[in-house]
């Protein structure tokens, strides 16, 4: 048991905490699913992108699902091989993808026509043939938060079957391009199995479509998107979920590649914030922390529900409160109308599930500093990225300050 008050004295809050052996453990269990099957774990960094995370997850022997160049750079540096690194994301620069040719990647998931135009121009250039993957929007709902669906017609990512099935014929009729892959996520949190194998079905048969032709893949990229528990879900076992996409490649030589994070780190996280005091506006009462929308935005953002622990002396009944934080903005709470005790300044309110998407979407609004992060492997506590400073704030700024 990890003890959070202990963790909070030492290292001060607002503070994320992540468990590596619960990260370990999810990765191995996914892993094992995909066992009958080739298979590559490429932990979709944007989830979590702390270097140490990254790290653990690499000597894990997985590989990296980037959506930046900047997401690219991390993976090198936390020590994942060129060959496990894939480059995802919508609106791709020149300057990232000649980087990312230059960097000898696994390949490129291209995501429009133009974009693939500008990959094969700018391999040409360098003289270079890019290895690329196509990602194909299979028109098929998920089932999930609308901001966090991204399968549909309607959503920015991929493309439709036509269009994929031209673009493949072009790449591989260019001398600068190489389309090794193919590539679908219909969104993140999924809880419901049906979209997930109808998808599997609907590229898999665009892929024997291609064989047809000469057209050759080596890697079926699933994407990610399995769903945790937040509150009550029911998610998808991991054999099942592997089960019904291997089912849909029967006759096929591929590496299945999928691309967790989430699965890997939203539970194995946790947020650390402390009772300032509590407020009473008429019959509204607010318990008011040091921990704000700044720090985890995810409540904010998509009225997601975190379960918030009280660490705290009180044997008092609960009642409904809010819980908020320090920026000044009305939409700057963790919890509304949450159930807890009476609390007094300095308990600790411990946020679940706050290991993906919690940190990393952070910001310095209000000119906080971001909380510092700290990893507890085998009972052991160490800090992987100090708390920003109000001179680490300035810095960028400092030299253009006019005297």
């Amino acid at each position: 048991m990890i003890n959070f008050k202990e963790l909070a004295t030492k290292y001060k809050t607002p503070l994320y905490v992540y468990d590596f052996d619960y990260m370990s453990a999810q990765y191995n269990e996914l892993k094992d699913a995909f066992r009958a099957r080739k298979s590559i774990l490429a932990y979709a960094v944007k989830a979590n992108s702390n270097l140490s995370v990254v790290r653990h997850f690499a000597k894990l022997g997985a590989g990296a699902d980037c959506v930046s160049i900047g997401e690219v750079r991390r993976a090198f540096l936390a020590g994942i091989p060129a060959y496990k690194i894939i480059f995802s994301g919508v609106g791709k620069n020149d300057d990232e993808i000649r980087e990312a040719i230059q960097k000898e990647i696994l390949y490129i998931n291209v995501e429009s026509e133009a974009e693939l135009g500008r990959v094969e121009l700018i391999a040409k250039e360098l003289n270079a043939v890019s290895r690329i993957s196509i990602r194909v929007n299979p028109n098929i709902d998920p089932q999930t938060h609308p901001y966090i669906s991204t399968g549909l017609h309607d959503n920015k990512f991929g493309v439709d079957l036509e269009s994929a099935k031209r673009m493949y014929i072009k790449a591989n009729n260019s001398a600068f391009l190489d389309p090794v892959g193919i590539h679908f996520h219909i969104g993140s949190q999924l809880t419901e199995l049906k979209p997930i194998y109808e998808s599997a079905e609907i590229v898999a048969d665009l892929v024997r479509s291609l064989a047809n032709i000469k057209i050759e893949l080596k890697f079926f990229d699933i994407g990610g998107g399995l769903g945790v528990v937040y509150k009550d879900e029911v998610t998808i076992k991991p054999y099942d979920y592997s089960q019904a996409i291997l089912g849909t490649l029967k006759g096929l030589d591929l590496t299945v590649i999928c691309e967790p994070g989430r699965f890997l780190t939203a539970n194995a996280g946790y947020f650390l914030t402390k009772v300032l005091y509590e407020k009473q506006n008429g019959e509204k009462k607010f318990v008011v922390v040091d921990g704000a929308m700044n720090d985890l935005i995810r409540p904010s953002l998509y009225n997601a529900y975190h379960r918030i622990e009280a660490i705290t002396n009180s044997a008092k009944e609960t009642r409904k409160v809010d819980i908020v934080g320090p920026v000044c903005e009305s939409g700057d709470f963790l919890a509304k109308n949450y159930e807890l005790p009476e609390l007094e300044h300095n308990d600790l309110l411990v946020v679940h599930s706050a290991g993906a998407y919690g940190f990393g979407m952070g910001s310095n609004y209000n000119t906080r500093g971001r909380s510092a992060e700290i990893a507890v492997e085998s009972g052991v506590d160490r800090m992987i990225r100090k708390r920003e400073t109000f001179e680490d704030l300035i810095a960028p700024e400092l030299e253009f300050l006019e005297k």
